[in-house]
């Protein structure tokens, strides 16, 4: 598969990995749009919610269990975060590997819509 971010998870492109464990895997954002932007992936190839199977979506627990890992990790678990998923093209998904954007470091207030 020529996916870009099953190539991160698996180290076969470098990343800034912030997170791993045995299903999930975080990295930092090349493009940021606040002062931490993670991007956070399930190891295993989904292209998007849509595509999980129901007997597999212990996958999106997985996810968040990493996202509170990092959050404290990180040291923005206290002053709060955003966590944001697109789902599809009209939802604003552009590489199709399910992930979550984590954004910090201030205060969000508006929401990412064109």
């Amino acid at each position: 598969m020529d996916c870009i971010f099953c190539k991160i998870a698996s180290g076969e492109i470098p990343s800034s990995m912030v997170y791993e464990d045995e299903k999930v895997a975080a990295f930092r954002d090349l493009s940021p749009v606040a002062p931490q932007h993670i991007l956070v992936v399930p190891k295993k190839h989904y292209d998007s919610l849509e595509d999980i199977p129901m007997d597999e979506m212990d996958i999106i627990s997985d996810i968040h269990r990493a996202i509170r890992k990092i959050a404290e990790q990180e040291g923005f678990n206290e002053d709060g975060y955003r966590i944001i998923n697109n789902c599809g093209k009209n939802g604003g998904q552009e590489v199709p590997h399910i992930h979550y954007h984590l954004l910090a470091g201030k205060k969000l207030t508006k929401l990412v819509v064109d």
